[in-house]
């Protein structure tokens, strides 16, 4: 009797809410909290959503509607990872948004919610990797442009040829990564959450320490201008939109933690912590970064020019630039702090990868990708889902290729990953919302009362961040600034509903019991 007793004290409690659900523990659940916190932190990073969109977003409103959006963004966010949060900590599975978006629809919608969810979230989190694969070779071309010579002294740009190759280079790097042991992982993430804590507090204290000159308050804070004869835009309100479609990319991705639901002891509790401390993190330092930019430049219009020393295509670069030789009349000081944002981008696409091989290894579970048997196959001594962590890998190298012929191909898939990404989590907290309060059993971390109007402002927020990823972001639309999302989303989306009207309604069902224990009624 007394080792009975043993046994049910060391039983985790994050394990025993999943068995509850009808899954048995299958994957090592080794992580702690600060592990946890660590993947969730980098696979939101403070450097690679705010500094690939950083140039575009100034350009289009002028500094004060960049700074200020953040703060707006920051706020609506949260209400999106509270509703998270209490739902991680009913649910702490694996196959998180799908999964949960399976339970709350019920039985009659549940399979709909689940391959609709499921599918967003997939299509988004592969093409968040390739978001980090593309912002770090930009990162990367700009280093080596510096280290040989900058641009007007004959230094070397990368073309788009080896741009390609840089690109699908680090995509099977994390791939060949993410083939290793979970420790590893967890341990490079835990270097990546230092990573970007240090190097981001340094770049913020230092940058406008270095600068020798560094803009006004007022021009930071209240500084409003537009610059039409460039993006075709002549609408302020319009203006404002764009620009703050960096907070919006930058400010996502802390369902990580949900992810690694299964992997993480007291999953119930510590999974919502992680969220709701990833997005508290980044909403400090993320402000505290672009102000740092901002205050550092020295010639607004020299950042966009041509024949600057970063070529115009990096304005955080020529900050940095302008900064470090200003003050010291060489580059090395902007390409180590570069370099440092380069490591924020390979954490971040490594991160990312290790997020995207669980959901299609959850989908594939359930049956939900065709080969299933394949890709839901566990490494037999590493214990991860090897077979999806290549298959992520292969699809966003293919999102690639078009980097050789087109110059859209970050926009488009900046936009899809948002979107798909974000989408996601509208299904879950939209069947939170509608359902029946008996019917959810908390966890944890409940809200109560609050729960639908946090689920309502939430949704309504999403709806509103996939819409405006979908607008064009320059005129005249022409075939070398159009964005793609909207066409190349909608062809992959309606393929994927016509196939759940045609055949998939019949059979998927949504998360699949792999053990026969049942929970008498609540979800």
């Amino acid at each position: 009797m007394a080792g009975d007793r043993d046994e049910a004290v060391v039983v985790d409690s994050g394990e025993k809410r999943l068995n509850e659900l009808g899954y048995k523990q299958e994957l090592r659940r080794e992580m702690t909290l600060f592990k946890t916190l660590a993947i969730s932190f980098s696979t939101m990073t403070l450097f690679t959503g705010i500094t690939p969109l950083y140039g575009s977003s100034l350009q289009y409103a002028g500094p004060a509607s960049l700074v200020w959006g953040w703060v707006v963004v920051s706020f609506f966010t949260w209400f999106v990872g509270v509703a998270m949060a209490e739902i991680c900590s009913s649910f702490p599975t694996t196959g998180s948004l799908y999964f949960w978006a399976a339970h709350l629809a019920g039985p009659v919608w549940g399979p709909l919610a689940s391959w609709c969810c499921a599918w967003l979230e997939a299509i988004g989190l592969i093409a968040g990797i390739g978001t980090q694969a593309y912002a770090g070779s930009q990162v990367l071309q700009s280093i080596i442009l510096l280290c040989t010579g900058t641009n007007t002294g004959g230094g070397y740009l990368a073309p788009r040829w080896l741009f390609l190759v840089m690109y699908i280079g680090l995509t099977l790097i994390w791939a060949v990564l993410n083939t290793f042991a979970l420790e590893v992982i967890a341990f490079l993430d835990m270097i990546s959450m230092w990573w970007q804590v240090i190097g981001g507090t340094v770049i913020v204290v230092m940058l406008p320490l270095v600068a020798k000159t560094t803009q006004p308050a007022s021009y930071v804070f209240t500084h409003f201008q537009t610059a039409p004869e460039v993006t075709g835009i002549s609408s302020g309100a319009y203006a404002v939109i764009l620009s703050f479609l960096v907070s919006q990319y930058s400010l996502y991705g802390y369902d990580a933690a949900a992810h690694l639901t299964e992997e993480t002891k007291g999953a119930d509790k510590n999974g919502p912590i992680a969220i709701l401390s990833s997005i508290g993190i980044i909403s400090v330092f993320g402000w505290a970064y672009i102000l740092a930019l901002t205050f550092s430049i020295q010639d607004f219009s020299y950042l966009y020019s041509t024949s600057n020393e970063t070529a115009g295509t990096f304005v955080p670069a020529q900050i940095l630039y302008d900064a470090f030789h200003g003050r010291y009349g060489n580059s090395t000081g902007a390409i180590v702090l570069l370099f440092v944002i380069w490591g924020s981008f390979f954490f971040g696409g490594l991160s990312i990868t290790t997020s995207a091989a669980r959901v299609v290894y959850a989908l594939s579970r359930d049956r939900g990708i065709p080969f299933s048997s394949v890709w839901r196959r566990i490494h037999p001594r590493h214990k991860v889902p090897a077979n999806a962590v290549w298959l992520c890998a292969a699809v966003c190298a293919l999102l690639g290729l078009p980097i050789l012929r087109i110059n859209v191909v970050f926009t488009a898939i900046t936009s899809i990953a948002t979107i798909g990404w974000v989408g996601g989590y509208a299904v879950p907290i939209f069947a939170r919302m509608v359902m029946r309060e008996e019917d959810f059993r908390p966890g944890p971390f409940y809200l109560g009362a609050a729960s639908r109007p946090v689920c309502l402002v939430a949704f309504l927020w999403i709806c509103y961040t996939c819409s405006v990823f979908l607008l064009p972001t320059s005129y005249p639309i022409k075939m070398d600034t159009f964005n793609y999302a909207p066409i190349a989303l909608g062809v992959c989306l309606g393929l994927i509903m016509l196939w759940w009207v045609i055949d998939a309604r019949k059979w998927f069902k949504g998360p699949v019991r792999n053990i026969d224990e049942h929970n008498n009624g609540k979800v």
